[in-house]
C-alpha cells in the first residue's frame, strides 16, 4: 500500500469538487468514489507478506487494523498523536465491533463517522454494509484513510466519503455533499476537550439519526447519562436530554488504544426522542439550565433570580411551573426546566 506522504496537500473544506460542482456551504468531500481517488492519486500495491507495515495473516484477513498495523500505519505517515485532537488510535477489533453492535448499524444504513483517525472504528463500519460518512480534522490522516480503506477492504471503498473538516463546521446534510442520504446513525470518537460541544452541535444539525454511540472519556461518559439526583448530573446530562435519551453501554481499557491513555473510555448509546412538549424554545431552557448549574448549592429561586429579576419573582415563576423554588438544579430533569422557561417573560 502506498501511502500519501505527510506533507501532501489536502484540499480545504469548502473546496470545489473534482466535477466542478460545488455545493453552497459544502464541506470537503470526495466527489469521486474513495477507492477511485485512491487508485487516481496513488499506486496501489498489495503488500507483499503479512509483514508488511507489522501486519498480522489475521488481521490482514479480517480487513480490521490490529496494533501493528495502527503503530506500521502512524510511523508511514509520519503521525505524532496529539492530546489536543484525542488521537488515541483503537486497534483491537473486538472493540471496534462492540460499538457498531452497540450503535445498531444496518447494512440500510448511513453512518456519520467524527474523527475516524486512522479507520479501525471506520473499516468495522464498513464491514456491515453501510455506508460512512467520515469527517476528520487532521488533514494527513483524512488524505490517508481512503487509501487504507481501499487497500483493506476494497469492496466497501466505494461506500466511504472522506470530508475534511472540523465537525462543529459542519452545518446539516446540505454539508456533506449532495450526493450523500442524511445520516440514519452517528458514531464518534470524540476527544475530552471538544465532546460536549460537538455532540450537542451534531444532535441539533442532524434530526436524521435516531440512534448514535460516542466514546469519551469515562469522566464525560458518566456525565452525559447522569440522572437527576446524581452527583454527576449536570448542565450537559439536562441539555442531552433536550434531543435524546442517553445510557452507558460499556467500558474502554486503555490497553486497546495507541498510544495508551492514563484513564478508561465510555461508550454512550443515544436514542433521539421528541423534545418536551413546552412553549418555551431551547434557547431559552437552556438559558435556564445554565443559570441553575452555575452554583450547584443555591436553591432554584437564588440561582433564578438574575434571570427572573428578583428571588421573588423567580420563586413565583417557579411554583407557576409547579416545582418547589427551594430545589436545586440537579434534582430537575429538562423537562421541569422547560416548564420553568415557558413562564419567563420575553420583553
Amino acid at each position: 500500500m502506498t501511502l500519501p506522504a505527510p506533507d501532501s496537500q489536502v484540499p480545504p473544506a469548502g473546496a470545489a469538487r473534482a466535477d466542478g460542482h460545488n455545493p453552497a456551504g459544502a464541506c470537503e468531500a470526495t466527489s469521486e468514489t474513495p477507492a477511485d481517488a485512491a487508485r487516481a492519486e496513488h499506486t496501489h500495491q498489495a503488500p507483499q507478506d503479512p509483514e508488511d507495515h507489522g501486519a498480522s495473516a489475521g488481521s490482514r484477513a479480517a480487513g480490521l487494523l490490529g496494533p501493528a498495523e495502527v503503530r506500521g500505519l502512524s510511523q508511514a505517515l509520519g503521525i505524532r498523536p496529539t492530546k489536543t485532537l484525542g488521537q488515541n488510535f483503537v486497534h483491537d477489533a473486538g472493540t471496534v465491533r462492540r460499538i457498531v453492535k452497540s450503535a445498531g448499524v444496518r447494512p440500510q444504513d448511513t453512518v456519520l463517522e467524527i474523527g475516524p483517525g486512522l479507520g479501525s472504528l471506520t473499516l468495522a463500519l464498513l464491514e456491515t454494509g453501510a455506508r460512512v460518512v467520515a469527517v476528520e480534522i487532521d488533514p494527513i490522516l483524512a488524505r490517508a484513510l481512503p487509501v487504507t480503506v481501499a487497500d483493506r477492504m476494497p469492496q466497501a471503498a466505494g461506500r466511504l466519503t472522506l470530508i475534511q473538516a472540523d465537525a462543529l463546521s459542519i452545518t446539516g446534510p446540505d454539508s456533506l455533499g449532495e450526493a450523500e442520504p442524511p445520516p440514519t446513525r452517528l458514531v464518534a470518537n470524540l476527544p475530552y476537550n471538544v465532546s460536549v460541544p460537538v455532540l450537542m452541535h451534531l444532535l441539533e444539525s442532524f434530526p436524521s439519526w435516531r440512534r448514535g454511540l460516542v466514546m469519551v472519556q469515562l469522566e464525560v461518559a458518566d456525565r452525559l447519562a447522569a440522572q437527576p439526583g446524581s452527583k454527576v448530573y449536570g448542565a450537559p446530562s439536562a441539555k442531552l436530554a433536550w434531543w435524546a435519551s442517553a445510557k452507558r453501554v460499556g467500558t474502554v481499557p486503555p490497553r486497546v488504544f495507541w498510544p495508551v491513555p492514563n484513564v478508561d473510555s465510555g461508550l454512550v448509546r443515544l436514542e433521539r426522542r421528541d423534545p418536551p412538549a413546552t412553549t418555551a424554545t431551547r434557547e431559552r431552557t437552556f438559558a435556564v439550565i445554565d443559570a441553575a448549574f452555575a452554583s450547584r448549592r443555591k436553591m432554584l429561586r437564588a440561582a433564578l433570580s438574575g434571570m427572573f429579576g428578583s428571588s421573588a419573582a423567580a420563586s413565583e415563576a417557579i411554583e407557576s411551573a409547579g416545582i418547589d423554588p427551594r430545589v436545586r438544579g440537579e434534582a430537575l430533569d429538562v423537562t421541569d426546566f422547560a416548564a420553568i422557561a415557558s413562564k419567563q417573560q420575553v420583553g
